[in-house]
């Protein structure tokens, strides 16, 4: 018995050795889920949300937050590549989500603090970012291994008391009343990828700063850093600022390249 234990350990850390791969900015993830299961579940999320959620019949705010959306999109690796989805959903609150699956999500709130074509490309860099640094699937990855939910992709697909958990880890946990924000770590790898991503799409990067002004003004209340997962504004402007001149290169290198994006 205790020789079949021992076996059935060595064969999980070598699962967990297999599955360590790096992040697009060099970071260490263990990776449980294939994309195929991870696009399958994202699928079913955003099919989810479009029933649970108000969809914006507006026509010109679609073609607006569709030609960021697009422009974001077709500068990504060949693997993510091809037609995303692009839904606008009628809430109040400044949100945006990407998932597995290419699926993009855009509350009509965020509208209000991304006010130019260039800020809501940060914001869909931002988001998109997320999704190819596979962080959705990292978190369910780390959610297995500490044995705290079972049968994760079960779950998704079908019914069960840890759906919610789930959708909370692929990141909407707001609508879910699960909220299991990214950590910091992801968010600041995320904040880096998508400053690349919206320059080399012809966004011009240092809107991002005027974005998280905007933002940093628009939740005056803001916990202290250390009592939040995410970075603080001043933080994430700090990163951003260190990572701008790359950017500016990809952006001129963009324009050059005669990518320069006209949503309106």
């Amino acid at each position: 018995m205790k020789i079949l234990k021992i076996s059935a350990l060595v064969a999980a850390l070598a699962g967990l050795m297999i599955a360590c791969v790096e992040s697009p900015t060099g970071r260490r993830q263990v990776l449980l889920f294939s994309n195929a299961e991870m696009s399958q579940m994202g699928t079913t999320a955003f099919d989810e949300m479009k029933q649970k959620m108000t969809v914006s019949t507006d026509s010109s705010v679609n073609r607006y937050v569709s030609c960021v959306a697009d422009a974001v999109t077709a500068i990504l690796p060949s693997e993510w590549r091809g037609s995303w989805e692009v839904v606008v959903f009628k809430e109040d609150s400044a949100n945006a989500f990407a998932l597995p699956g290419k699926k993009i999500g855009v509350h009509t709130g965020i509208l209000k603090v991304a006010k130019t074509q260039d800020q809501l490309g940060t914001v869909l860099g931002h988001e998109v970012g997320h999704v190819l640094a596979q962080h959705s699937a990292e978190r369910l990855s780390l959610q297995s291994v500490a044995g705290t939910t079972t049968q994760l992709v079960g779950v998704m697909l079908g019914e069960g008391a840890g759906k919610d958990t789930v959708m909370g880890l692929m990141g909407l946990g707001t609508q879910y009343g699960v909220v299991l924000p990214y950590g910091r770590a992801q968010e600041s790898e995320a904040d880096v990828v998508g400053l690349d991503l919206m320059a080399q799409a012809g966004f011009n990067p240092e809107a991002s700063i005027a974005l998280w002004q905007n933002m940093s003004a628009a939740n005056a209340g803001q916990p202290p850093e250390f009592l939040s997962t995410h970075p603080s504004h001043e933080t994430r402007i700090s990163d951003l600022k260190k990572g701008m001149p790359k950017a500016n290169k990809l952006y001129q290198q963009a324009v050059a390249q005669g990518r320069k994006p006209n949503c309106k």
